[in-house]
């Protein structure tokens, strides 16, 4: 028995070490197609129940069997087995799956949500695209990639604004751009900065690019309708980084530079200056216009004319320069992500530039089970110095687009020190880059604090405070011997805003057998406070000085306001074996804003969608494999009333040639236009069908989407009324108009290998707006530099137009020249046909490749670049000035003109006519184009670098306008407001830009 035992035990010992011996630890590294590494990849045995995890540098090991087959799989990668038979340093790459990821994506109050079981329209874009583009505003970063939205830029002076309208306009007079949401709280995105003409700066201009994550835009009210009224006009939720758990301390570092050359109109340089082909000299002979001698013959002082290239000479290259750091990292229960940008941008005109320093930090921790709190704190300050732009006398660009090539405007101020000046009434270009001055500086900042408790597995509550808080000092200065201010002037202007959000939410989720409920409800409170300070200084007395102390006349005006609003909001999402989702959403406002009867307000949304791809057989599902019909109804209020607007105010006067305050003595008197104290908000009634499909995998996605949005109880603040009622006018709530349209997006990765993917998203909408009333039998009112009319669309271009007889043919008078008409009428829409995107994102290896194009069908420009070139002579096409006949019909005779007419007189009758300048503004932009390569891995291990990038890009690389004449037909010279659309006129011109590029990681 004994040797027995010794036997068997020794067979034993053979067999386990014999076992032992075909055993080994593997480890290695799981990172993705760009060599950055993948934690949390689940990493098994196959045919066992042996498995592991990659670490946070995508480092695993487990112990096997050899030879074995480990299993690689993860949420959002595709599955991988590997043969292992002993090798060592394994590296194994997982290419992403989109096939299988469900999109998670941020909606209204910072819920995510699986995009697959939403009832309403939104899209996402990622953070990367918006880094991709250069862009210093994010506004211009969406541009041409979101079906549905219209962006327009105002103007290429550094920091200006741009306006975002999601599905056309909602109010008549009210704001009508989208709500900006950053992680959950509303913030301000007004206009501010400029104290003369032009445009502004949009205050999300002071958001730093590089800290966001995502973004999310959510287009009808069924998507919108907890943010109550004031996101009836579409919300754009912008979600910043945040750190990673488990992860060690990594610094990243980028750094970039770019050089834009402005978008220039053409301008004639064949003519002096001068007026019916007799050249003038600007000194003993002065005029504005450029009709004088020929350049290539004109001789000055026995010498051949000097051509002068205003515009090369007086514009610049702009430079921007880009640099931030961030570091990233946590515990395992807790994490953190700081940021740190230096933004600053000298503008193509001298003296212009935008400065912005941000710095911001999120940090996350459990500070005990099932309670989670993360604060996050942003600062910018913003730094804007800006010229007049537009009509102002004061506005260089004018100047230089109308000066003459026969002139040389420098130096810009004689030997006594009055102004060189060719012509009377604007200041030459170059003094005003001494003289005068625009600036503004902005320190603002964007605390969050917020706390995820769940007291239960299906409860979690969510108490959430956000601020926002900027003050605005602006300061303009015009020296002495200005043409328009010849006493000089100086103004100050200081702006202090204060907002207060807090949302107390309850939000469930619970299964009942086949039904899964998911149910929120919330309260929410909102202040808003707003103090400016305007003091206009005329009369500098001491030369130089620019203290408003020191001016002869100081008026000083001083407005505030203070609202509240509280709300009380309630969603429910009800999901039957997942295939058929019920939402309903309701919620109830309060406002300090309205009267007392008027105050509270109900609205909400019904929406339903039904996944019937569920029901697909095997075949059917193998080409098509999703496919979703929603369906959604909504009525929302619109914030369009501003605050103490039932109210009728007093203010000051002038009487005769007596201007109050006088003498010391204040006068009042009671406005003229008398305040409707029963004013309520506007409403949208929005009726929306959508469909979204996936083939092949979702290697194909479609999403169409039809919307039919009415507008009723539009505010107009100031209709007729007749004098005998003590008022000029009042204020009602009459108006109503529509938008409808459809929204096409189409996902595609036509090609996706481990070496070699592509990318590809189109996006299209067509909308067609509509005014459907005003107000009784009003028929239109004025908006700025645009027109209401009833039956039209929303804002067209109302003035002068050429005389025409009844067959449509121009009639001409008896100088042979044609005329204005007796009426005026409509003569454009700003409105365009369609708008269209498409975007492509390459990948090869290391190598990567983007480009962009967007485009717009319609949408009529006034181009007062032209229109007044006109009457100057400076348009490229006023070259041409040789005798013409004008292609019309006599108006006294009625036969056909016959009669010679030289160029200088066609053009500046031309410019007596509004029509003459009315152009189509179809366009399709090589919008960006992004050329980058990241260090392969595997070069940097010897290095303390993780990656390194090089990225090149181009802006505004290609411009196709076939009926525009100015430099960029994606401006609004005079901001973002809605009476500023549509127009061009002697804004600083956009650029074209080349930007490099270089990121690293430690």
């Amino acid at each position: 028995m004994t040797k027995l035992k010794i036997t068997l035990f020794t067979l034993t010992m053979l067999c386990f070490m014999q076992i032992y011996g075909q055993t080994s630890l593997i480890s290695g590294k799981i990172t993705d197609a760009l060599g950055q590494p993948i934690p949390g990849i689940s990493v098994k045995i196959k045919g066992t129940t042996i498995g592991a995890s990659s670490d946070a540098k995508g480092i695993f090991s487990i112990k096997s069997a050899n030879p074995a087959t480990l299993v690689f799989s993860g949420i959002g990668y595709a599955t991988k087995e590997f043969a292992y038979s002993g090798q060592s340093n394994i590296t194994i790459t997982l290419s992403e799956d989109q096939q299988n990821l469900n999109e998670i994506v941020v909606t209204a109050l910072g819920v995510k949500r699986d995009k697959r079981n939403l009832t309403y329209s939104s899209q996402e874009v990622k953070g990367d695209q918006i880094t991709q583009t250069k862009e210093p505003n994010l506004v211009n970063a969406l541009a041409g990639k979101v079906s549905g939205v219209q962006i327009t830029s105002s103007s290429g002076t550094p920091g200006s604004s741009s306006r975002i309208v999601i599905r056309g306009a909602n109010s008549l007079y009210g704001n009508n751009e989208a709500l900006m949401v950053i992680d959950g709280i509303p913030v301000n995105n007004d206009e501010t900065g400029n104290l003369n003409t032009g445009p502004g700066t949009n205050r999300i201009a002071d958001l730093d690019p590089n800290i966001i994550e995502s973004i999310n835009v959510l287009k009808g009210g069924a998507a919108t309708a907890l943010y109550g009224s004031d996101g009836a006009k579409g919300v754009i939720i912008i979600t910043t980084k945040a750190g990673s758990l488990n992860k060690k301390p990594s610094i990243s570092f980028s750094s970039s530079f770019s050089m834009e050359k402005p978008l220039l109109p053409e301008i004639q340089n064949k003519y002096s200056l001068g007026s019916n082909g007799v050249y003038f000299d600007g000194v003993n002979q002065k005029t504005s216009t450029s009709w004088g001698a020929r350049m290539d013959t004109l001789k000055i002082n026995g010498q051949p004319a000097q051509v002068y290239d205003q515009s090369d000479l007086f514009f610049k290259t702009g430079k921007t320069y880009t640099n931030t750091v961030a570091i990233n990292g946590g515990g395992a229960y807790n994490s953190y992500f700081l940021s740190y940008t230096n933004f600053a941008q000298d503008g193509t005109v001298p003296t212009s530039s935008f400065d912005r320093n941000t710095v911001f930090g999120k940090f996350t921790t459990q500070i005990v089970k099932d309670l989670n709190v993360t604060f996050s704190l942003n600062y910018a300050n913003t730094k804007n110095r800006r010229l007049p732009e537009g009509y102002a006398l004061e506005s260089p660009v004018w100047t230089i687009f109308s000066a003459p090539v026969s002139y040389n405007l420098q130096p810009s101020v004689n030997p006594d020190g009055s102004q060189r000046l060719y012509r009377f009434s604007r200041n030459n270009p170059y003094w005003v880059l001494d003289n005068i001055s625009n600036t503004s500086v902005v320190n603002r900042f964007l605390p969050t604090f917020t706390a995820d408790y769940k007291p239960l597995s299906w409860l979690t509550i969510t108490e959430r405070f956000g601020a926002d808080v900027y003050v605005e000092q602006g300061k303009y200065t015009e020296s002495l011997l200005s043409v328009s201010n010849p006493n000089g002037r100086i103004v100050n202007n200081n702006t202090n805003f204060r907002q207060y959000n807090n949302d107390l939410i309850l939000n469930a989720n619970k299964s009942f057998g086949d039904f899964n409920v998911e149910a929120l409800l919330g309260n929410n409170l909102i202040s808003t406070y707003s103090q400016n300070g305007y003091a206009n200084g005329l009369g500098i007395t001491i030369p130089g000085f620019n203290n408003i102390g020191s001016a002869s006349t100081v008026k000083f005006t001083e407005t505030s306001y203070l609202t509240r609003k509280m709300g009380f909001y309630l969603q429910s999402n009800i999901d039957y074996k997942k295939f058929i989702i019920l939402s309903l959403t309701g919620r109830y406002d309060g406002t300090s804003v309205l009267a007392k009867d008027n105050r509270f307000y109900p609205y909400g949304s019904a929406a339903t969608s039904f996944i019937f791809s569920n029901f697909f057989s095997k075949g059917l599902s193998e080409v098509m494999n999703f496919g979703k019909l929603r369906l959604s109804y909504s009525t929302v209020g619109n914030a369009s009333i501003g605050p103490y607007s039932l109210l009728t105010p007093y203010e000051s006067q002038t009487i005769r040639n007596t201007t109050f305050p006088y003498q010391g003595q204040s006068g009042f008197l009671i406005s003229q236009v008398l305040s409707d104290p029963n004013l309520k908000n506007e409403r949208i009634n929005e009726f929306e069908v959508g469909l979204e499909t996936g083939f092949f995998k979702n290697r194909l996605g479609i999403e169409l989407t039809y919307f039919d949005k009415r507008t009723k109880n539009g505010i107009i603040p100031s209709v007729a009324l007749a004098p005998s009622t003590g008022f000029n006018a009042t204020s009602v709530n009459s108006a109503a108009m529509r938008n409808r349209g459809i929204e096409v997006l189409l996902n595609a990765k036509p090609i996706s290998t481990q070496d070699f993917s592509w990318d590809l998203t189109i996006n299209y909408s067509r909308i067609r707006n509509k005014v459907l009333s005003i107000y009784k039998d009003l028929k239109q009112v004025g908006n700025g530099f645009t027109f209401i009319f009833v039956n039209q669309p929303y804002g067209v271009i109302y003035g002068t137009r050429y005389a025409r007889n009844a067959a449509g043919q121009l009639l001409t008078d008896n100088g042979g020249l044609p005329f204005a008409a007796d009426e005026q009428g409509i003569i454009g829409d700003i409105n365009p046909d369609w708008m269209g995107g498409i975007v492509n994102n390459f990948r090869y290896k290391q190598f990567t490749l983007s480009f962009s194009f967007d485009m717009k069908k319609g949408g009529d420009i006034q181009n007062n670049v032209d229109g007044y070139g006109y009457f100057y002579g400076t348009p490229k096409v006023t070259e041409d000035r040789g005798p013409r006949v004008v292609e019309g019909v006599n108006a006294t005779t009625g036969l056909p003109n016959t009669v010679s007419v030289l160029g200088q007189a066609y053009y500046q009758r031309a410019n007596s006519v509004l029509e003459s300048v009315i152009q189509d503004g179809t366009y399709v932009k090589l919008r960006n184009v992004s050329l980058g390569y990241n260090v392969k891995p595997t070069w940097l291990q010897k290095t303390p670098f993780k990656t390194i990038g090089f990225q090149v890009t181009g802006r505004n690389l290609w411009i196709y306008a076939p009926h525009f004449t100015g430099g960029d037909p994606e401006v609004s010279s005079f901001g973002s407001s809605n009476g500023s659309q549509g127009i061009y006129s002697f804004s600083t011109p956009t650029s074209r830009s080349l930007d490099f590029s270089l990121k690293l990681t430690l």
